[in-house]
């Protein structure tokens, strides 16, 4: 199942027209999408907008796309919501023909022991938000919208250049929005109220593995014509891996919030309850079972995420999930996460980690002949297997004896190639001579069409030990960004606290030779070759979190191209898809070493 498309957009305060002829363009340009989540403040500031508005209520007015918001205040909402309540069906989101298997949570209004209905929150509302960090899972989305919407301190440590004017004051800030998201680490937290547009670098997060994004969005008709709308295509963390969900990106900075202080009170006044309390009342007040058993009763079969990632739990024997050192060695020793959790893996033989102890031992898949054997039933859904039904042929652009050629899918930039082994096998570096000598036939048949088109070639490679199958990718760069590229590989290395090892030949070819011979099969490795035929190189430890799109994602910065680091933002139709590749065959014909 596609990861869902979803619009997420700010204070919305009535202006619909202007709103909802945004969201066709763009889903008309890029769509289609899924899905519009506003935050903030969705109903008008004031009488004068309540008719375009109640247009679209009372459905005069098409609306373009499946509509939810938190903010359930503002002129004529009191009036719009009552009526609606009235009908027991029309209560919270109506999903009916969305599966987007998010988990999302959502704080709306403004703080208040009465009970107003809508406009605000209490203290039981913060209470069981707080109950979600107890849970197994993670948070995907955490929208917050009015006057306590951005956290207190999440510039903090952000790239202060970055920064646009007005995020400092304390207007629109919260210490008890820091502390909840600290506590239910989300793996987006998306807020409105400041008036401004501020995307910030992803943090890391205290006891997870995760990181997490801050999205602040503007207006709606914002004078400033600050970004008021921002597409996104998250795949859902229940159906992630282990690996991907702990990858960080090469901007991750520290957590923000240890400063935020552990007051007794809530910045707004409101007494704040025992943390064992609260946690131990919401627990079973929020159990879907009603009524939660004591330890080892309910769930006790199930395993607890947080003891599994992290080998710790701070419920301890108060935990309703088994703490199983087994499994956690298990996981720790590359069985899949949700084999482990589950008992299966929607990924299959696709999948890059272990479904059981019978894979011990097995750092890559056998080099075996495809027949018959454990090699055909691992590429059976393969992406790159060329007898794959799940390949998609539309984007192949030339194929050789050993080796094919295809356009990325979800392209950093125009060209964007993959060079791939025909057999099912985990790296390019494990081919045989007769095979290396077509690979690198291929590289530098588009060495020559890049040279051509005024660009240079980088190729880089991550090789993960329990991979599956292998892709070199091909990316053309201007010349005058030539001189960088090392410079910026060696900054991103830092970053992530290694150095590169480097090899330097000026026949690559050579120079390919030499990594095959420092390359341990027992380890993974991401390596890049640079045009002049220098190879930067990390054999990446056991234990050591490395980003899965580490290159494309230091390639995107140097091209400043940030927002196409993730290849999903990138897709095209398939239409689009081949009318892109049959422009790149015809403009690739006389270089094709395969014509």
């Amino acid at each position: 199942m596609a990861p869902p498309r979803i619009l997420l957009c700010g204070d919305v305060l009535g202006r619909l027209n202007q709103l909802f002829k945004r969201v066709t363009s763009v889903n008309k340009s890029a769509g289609p999408f899924d899905a519009l989540l506003c935050v903030g403040q969705f109903f008008p500031d004031s009488s004068d907008l309540l008719e375009e508005f109640t247009d679209y209520i009372e459905g005069r007015s098409d609306i373009p796309l499946p509509t939810y918001f938190t903010g359930d205040y503002g002129a004529g909402a009191l009036k719009v919501l009552s009526a609606a309540t009235r009908d027991p069906a029309n209560l919270g989101f109506k999903m009916e023909g969305l599966r987007i298997r998010l988990s999302v949570v959502y704080l709306s209004g403004r703080h208040s022991t009465s009970s107003q209905q809508f406009g605000t929150y209490s203290q039981d509302d913060v209470d069981a938000l707080r109950a979600l960090a107890e849970e197994p899972g993670i948070v995907d989305f955490s929208l917050t919208g009015h006057t306590n919407e951005w956290p207190s301190g999440v510039t903090n440590g952000a790239v202060t250049s970055d920064l646009p004017l007005g995020v400092f004051d304390s207007y629109g800030s919260s210490s008890t929005v820091s502390e909840l998201v600290a506590e239910i680490k989300p793996r987006y937290h998306v807020a409105a109220t400041k008036g401004v547009f501020f995307a910030r670098e992803p943090y890391t997060n205290v006891e997870a593995v995760h990181i997490t994004r801050f999205l602040g969005l503007a207006p709606v008709g914002n004078k400033d014509k600050q970004k008021f709308l921002h597409a996104i295509s998250p795949t859902p963390a229940s159906i992630m891996a282990a690996s991907e969900i702990g990858m960080k990106t090469t901007n991750t900075t520290l957590f923000p919030f240890s400063s935020v202080e552990k007051a007794t009170h809530t910045t707004d006044g409101a007494p704040k309850r025992s943390s064992d309390t609260a946690s131990d009342s919401q627990y079973w007040r929020y159990d879907t079972s009603q009524k939660r058993q004591k330890h080892g009763d309910s769930d006790g079969n199930k395993l607890c995420f947080k003891y599994l990632s992290s080998g710790s739990c701070e419920r301890g024997e108060k935990c309703h999930f088994q703490h199983n050192e087994g499994a956690r060695d298990q996981y720790l020793s590359g069985v899949c996460f949700d084999f482990l959790i589950k008992g299966k893996c929607e990924r299959g033989p696709d999948c890059a980690f272990k479904h059981g102890a019978e894979e011990e031992g097995n750092s890559f898949p056998s080099r075996r002949p495809r027949s018959g054997n454990a090699n055909s039933e691992r590429s059976r859904d393969c992406w790159f297997c060329l007898s794959s039904p799940s390949l998609e042929s539309h984007l192949i652009t030339s194929i050789g004896e050993h080796y094919y050629c295809a356009l990325a899918k979800g392209p950093l930039v125009e060209d964007h190639v993959l060079v791939i082994p025909i057999e099912h096998i985990p790296t390019t570096l494990l081919s045989p001579p007769e095979c290396e000598t077509e690979l690198i036939r291929f590289q530098n048949s588009l060495k020559m069409y890049f040279k051509n088109q005024g660009k240079e070639a980088v190729f880089f490679e991550w090789v993960f030990k329990r991979g599956s199958h292998a892709n070199l990718q091909a990316i053309p760069i201007l010349p005058s960004r030539v001189s960088a590229i090392q410079d910026i590989f060696n900054l991103a290395a830092q970053k992530l606290g290694f150095k590169f090892m480097v090899i330097k030949n000026d026949d690559s070819s050579e120079g390919r030779k030499m990594l095959q011979m420092k390359f341990d099969r027992k380890c993974s490795l991401f390596y890049v070759e640079l045009p002049g035929g220098t190879i930067l190189y990390h054999l990446v430890d056991e234990n050591e979190k490395f980003p899965t799109q580490f290159g494309r994602e230091v390639l995107a910065g140097l091209l400043n191209k940030a927002d196409r680091a993730d290849w999903r933002n990138c897709k095209l139709s398939k239409e689009e898809e081949e009318k892109t590749v049959g422009n790149f065959k015809n403009r690739f014909k006389e270089y094709n070493p395969n014509p």
